[in-house]
């Protein structure tokens, strides 16, 4: 039986806010924006590349904004996209060198976090 991950919620108190700060920003598409009812606008926001995407709105979770912590991304290259983040105006630390990759770490404006994991060469050393 496959399963696939498709989507995300992450709570966040203001919807357009979080809406340009991961698409202008952070470089999400805006793929949906549907105010279906008045107590329902669902938004839904892909990573480029990524078959997963997060949903932000309203009546969309029952979590606190900014409770969602450590969300991952998989990027190719971390120096090119702390680079990319730090032009865009993201507050992105520096690269976090581990066995397991190298690691870029930054928060939404309600505090959700996100980890950013460059992997380590196929064959290499990491250890499970």
């Amino acid at each position: 039986m496959d399963m696939k991950l498709e989507l995300v919620p992450v709570p966040v108190t203001d919807v357009d806010r979080a809406k340009n700060f991961y698409v202008g920003q952070v470089g999400f598409n805006a793929d949906h924006d549907h105010r279906v009812s008045p107590e329902l606008r669902f938004v839904q926001l892909t990573p480029p590349g990524s078959a997963c995407s997060v949903v932000i709105g309203e009546g969309i979770t029952d979590m606190a904004p900014g409770s969602q912590r450590g969300l991952q991304l998989v990027i190719d290259d971390a120096d090119a996209a702390r680079e990319e983040l730090l032009s865009r105006g993201v507050e992105v630390g520096d690269v976090d060198e581990q066995p397991w990759g190298r690691f870029l770490y930054f928060a939404d404006p309600d505090g959700n976090t996100w980890a950013l994991q460059q992997l380590p060469p196929k064959g290499g050393t990491a250890s499970v």
